[in-house]
Formats: C-alpha cells, structure tokens, sequence
C-alpha cells in the first residue's frame, strides 16, 4: 500500500513539475545518451569534485558509499584517503556511548546535516533535496539539471522577485530558494580542466547520472547482447523454416 501511494504521490509531483511554467530544459548531447551510451568516467570524477566542493555543504546523497566512487574510476586508495577526509557517528562502543571515526569506504555519503530540521533552519526554511536520484526525479533530468545550473540571470524588469529568492527561468515558478551555486574557476580541477560554469554543470550533472542509475552500462550491454543473440536465432529459425517448407513441398 505504501509502495502504491508513493508512485502516485511520485506521478503526480512530476506531473504538477511538467505543467509548470518553467522553461523547457535546453536539450544537450550527452555522453551516456542512446543505446551504446557510457559514463565519461573523467567528467564523472570532476563532478564528484564539483558535487564534494560545492553542493555537498548542502545536498545529501544518502545512497551513496564511498566505495561505489571505484565504479567511475577512483582507485582503492583514493576512495580510502576520501572516505578517510570525513568524521563519522558510530556506536555505541562498551560504554553505550556514541563516537566520530574517520570515514570507511563502506560509510555512506556524510550528510551536511543532522537531521531535516537542521537542513531547514540553516536554509531559510527550504529543505535542500538529496541528490542521489535527482536525474531520475525530474522530468528530462540531466538537462533539466544542467539548465538549472546555468539558467541563473536577472529577472525581467515586470518580474516581481520574492526577498532571498533568485531568478531562473527552468525553475518551476522562474525563483528559486539556492543562490547560484556555481562561480568561474570555483573549483580547481585536479586535472587541470578549466572550471568555467558550463564545464561544472557538466560535469556534476554526468555524476549525478550515473548516481541515479548506476548500473546503466551493464543494463545497456545486456540489452544488446539480448538483441544480437534474438537476431542470430531469427536468422536460423528463417533459414530452417525455409529447409523443412521446402522438403514438404
């Protein structure tokens, strides 16, 4: 039953999302598009670094390990010394009490914050959305993401902006509660790739691809495996339907 109310609460929220009056996302070419669509492991480890140095002091992912960045091409160490670079709650020890440990690669994403309520307080009331399934929670999702990333503008002079708010247009409502999130060169790309807006948006938006949707490539493969051996059998069962029928004639 409850699984049944969240489809429709889940249809019904991206139903009200597409009929908004938000601009249509702007549609871009994307590495993991089409059937023989991959992840650009390089673009998705920049955009760990975007999401690590920017969203995260914001934005949970909460179904995320440590150990799942080995899937985009960090080695076994560097997911370690990541993991390592976060206080984690665990407990209780002996004593019944709780305490911080650095991160295991087994730990899942370190939240900003402790609980709801604390995201809230510390946003203006807004609560920032974890960003684990966000490609697969809006309609269009990685171009309405990177649109919203790069949509940021001034809002027209007949546009009545709410106080805290920012104008952009792929926002249901045209504002929006988070202030632009990406500035040039904010980041320092480990592999010296120039950090302008558009490559970020880019990049963290082809994260948060493979976030949602991990298991795309192999989903993918499989499905062409599939076709080519279903293929190869038409062609037989073709050719042996045409051998008996012929005998029998």
């Amino acid at each position: 039953m409850k699984a049944k109310l969240f489809l429709v609460l889940f249809f019904l929220a991206n139903s009200a999302f597409a009929a908004s009056d938000a601009k249509d996302p702007k549609q871009m070419i994307w590495p993991f598009d089409g059937a023989l669509g991959t992840v650009d492991r390089q673009a998705a480890q920049r955009g760990y670094q975007v999401y690590k140095e920017v969203c995260a002091s914001c934005h949970s992912m909460d179904l995320k390990s440590f150990r799942n960045l080995e899937e985009i091409g960090f080695s076994e160490a560097e997911v370690k010394a990541i993991a390592a670079s976060y206080m984690v709650t665990d407990g209780p020890d002996s004593s019944g009490d709780m305490f911080e440990r650095p991160g295991r690669p087994s730990d899942r994403f370190v939240a900003p914050f402790a609980n709801d309520n604390a995201a809230r307080a510390s946003n203006g009331g807004a609560l920032p959305p974890d960003l684990s399934l966000m490609v697969k929670a809006r309609p269009d999702g990685a171009n309405y993401l990177y649109s919203l990333l790069t949509g940021y503008q001034e809002p027209p002079e007949d546009f009545k902006l709410s106080p805290g708010m920012s104008y952009n247009p792929y926002f249901p409502g045209m504002q929006i509660a988070m202030a632009p999130p990406l500035v040039e060169d904010s980041v320092e790309y480990m592999d010296g790739t120039n950090a302008s807006v558009d490559q970020m948006a880019r990049d963290v938006t082809i994260f948060l691809q493979w976030a949602a949707e991990p298991e795309m490539e192999a989903r993918k493969s499989m499905g062409i495996k599939v076709l080519t051996y279903l293929f190869i059998f038409t062609v037989l069962f073709y050719f042996a339907k045409k051998r008996i029928w012929k005998k029998l004639k």
